[in-house]
């Protein structure tokens, strides 16, 4: 058969269901034969979009995303998404077109040595240079990007996708993943668990990835165990378990670092390095460590672990749970951490203010979506809002971009969340500077038929930005812009829009969009002096003993 209709045949033999993109000539093959396949092809306005697409399908399928683009800029385009996939260890297969072979040794049009580039963005790429290797390569790198969630690359030169082959699909094989976690390693955990004066679970983004929070909660609620998640581990356990101290992952000494002051103890279950350095929670090096994840750590001098079970977390948090017979009272120092973070939203429900708080803005959007809806987090001031108090209650409800930290993610994050969760309500939120940077797929959003909300915290400024700045220096420089109408933006993509003029017209506003179905913009003035506020009471605060 023609290479690219064996390329199609092979993804579908993978289970791909959509295909995430911009076509260009040197795919014109490919995009061919993916017309005559059951693989649902969705362009998008621009490659970075149909990489976050990609990501957001990944993080919530646990099956890689897949995005594709031609040669030279298309290529290059993807490089931010397929990185932010990296990072925060989404599964993602990339595609990418390419000049003809005869042309790759020379300077010629549009060609860059791609394959060498996305070395540094991926876990692991290929070139295919005969059509006989794409069952190989194609099943590498969907194994790869499962067993190792993250990022993976494949390159389909032109040439190459009209070559005529006789190799079929590799049969694809589901194996059982079993761990064995050493008895005495258990033991040993329990017991330093049971010895500790103050021990703490901060739960990361990794017990997703391997659909471990049951396990989790259980553990918890037969142990007493307190727990603190990163943000991107939010929704690990409910907001409204007793256990649970909060979220962390800002500089500043956050109420949430008294619980980890007092802490003798931390149990990392799922924790990436990269959700949260340890220098931040660990500066001293004194707190000793259980390392509970898929993989071996990262090591630092802040962290390095006295016990690690690697492998299942689902097995490790179900077999360390047999070895633990005790269960702990909350200590009242940590009933008091948790008290402290669930007042600083509480105390602005009510907040008539306006420009609106961002305390205000969270309460109203929590208020209006049940426990397992989704709110997808753009980057930008509001972000460390919503990782800080925005309460979660299931997991996988709560997506950031984390690791690289990517402005303009929210958009296409809603596309694929409005796609792959349909019967769910989704609410994202982007600052007026993130939600710029990719707004061209509105277009996608209302081509699709998308249901979504878009809550744009709007200050005509990189508020973020200002907000470091002003720490530093008590001074700006180039943090502000004009905004266009949105709600007029929002009409000429045939979306709706609303702008709200009040405190109190945010909600009924929100929960009518959420109803009505289809894709909304509300352009929601923000008051971001909050943010200098939360500074300085935070450098003020003290751990009450």
């Amino acid at each position: 058969m023609k290479a690219s209709d064996l390329f199609v045949k092979c993804l579908e033999n993978e289970g791909v269901e959509y295909i995430f993109g911009v076509p260009g000539e040197e795919t014109i093959d490919l995009t061919e034969s993916l017309r005559k396949s059951k693989i649902r092809f969705i362009p998008t306005r621009h490659e970075q979009s149909a990489a976050f697409m990609a990501d957001v399908y990944g993080r919530l399928t646990h099956r890689p995303g897949v995005c594709l683009a031609t040669l030279g800029p298309g290529a290059t385009n993807l490089i931010t998404g397929i990185a932010d996939a990296q990072l925060d260890r989404a599964p993602l297969v990339a595609i990418t077109g390419q000049s003809a072979l005869e042309k790759t040794h020379k300077e010629s049009h549009q060609y860059i040595d791609i394959v060498t580039a996305f070395k540094q963005f991926t876990t692991w790429n290929s070139k295919v240079t005969r059509a006989d290797f794409i069952p190989e390569i194609v099943h590498k790198a969907f194994d790869i990007a499962t067993d190792r969630p993250g990022a993976t690359h494949i390159e389909l030169p032109e040439d190459v996708a009209k070559e005529e082959t006789a190799k079929e699909p590799i049969i694809r094989k589901v194996y059982p993943h079993i761990s064995i976690h050493d008895e005495k390693e258990l033991r040993k955990a329990a017991a330093m668990i049971k010895e500790s004066s103050m021990p703490i679970i901060l739960a990361g983004n990794g017990i997703f990835r391997e659909d471990a929070a049951t396990e989790l909660r259980k553990l918890v609620q037969f142990t007493g165990l307190p727990v603190v998640t990163t943000f991107m581990g939010k929704g690990a356990i409910p907001a409204d378990d007793d256990h649970y101290l909060g979220s962390m992952g800002i500089k500043d000494r956050d109420h949430i670092m008294c619980g980890f002051e007092m802490a003798d103890l931390v149990i990392c279950i799922g924790f990436d390095y990269v959700e949260y350095t340890p220098k931040f929670w660990n500066p001293d090096k004194s707190k000793k460590i259980i390392h509970i994840h898929t993989d071996h750590p990262e090591i630092d001098e802040n962290y390095v672990p006295d016990i690690m079970l690697i492998g299942s977390i689902r097995q490790a948090l179900f077999s360390l749970r047999q070895q633990c017979e005790f269960t702990r009272e909350m200590p009242d120092r940590f009933t008091k951490v948790r008290s402290r973070m669930r007042a600083e939203i509480e105390d602005y429900t009510e907040d008539t203010s306006f420009p609106i708080k961002p305390q205000r803005i969270l309460s109203d959007v929590r208020a209006s979506i049940d426990r397992d809806d989704i709110l997808i987090s753009d980057v930008g001031a509001h972000k460390l809002w919503i990782g800080r108090l925005f309460p979660a209650y299931e997991p996988n409800t709560v997506f950031i971009s984390n690791g690289l930290a990517t402005m303009g993610f929210a958009l296409p994050g809603a596309i694929a969340a409005s796609l792959i969760k349909p019967e769910k309500k989704i609410v994202a939120i982007a600052g007026d500077g993130g939600f710029l940077m990719n707004l061209q797929d509105l277009e996608t959003a209302v081509r699709l038929g998308c249901n979504f909300v878009v809550v744009i915290f709007n200050d005509s400024k990189y508020g973020l930005i200002e907000w470091h700045e002003r720490k530093a220096f008590d001074e700006t420089i180039g943090i502000e812009f004009n905004n266009p109408d949105f709600v007029m933006l929002a009409k000429s993509f045939g979306a709706k829009g609303v702008k709200v003029e009040s405190a109190e017209e945010l909600k009924p506003a929100l929960e009518e969009a959420l109803s009505a179905g289809g894709v909304w913009l509300l352009d929601v003035p923000v008051d971001y002096s909050e943010n200098i506020k939360l500074t300085e009471k935070l450098k003020n605060s003290f751990c009450e003993i």
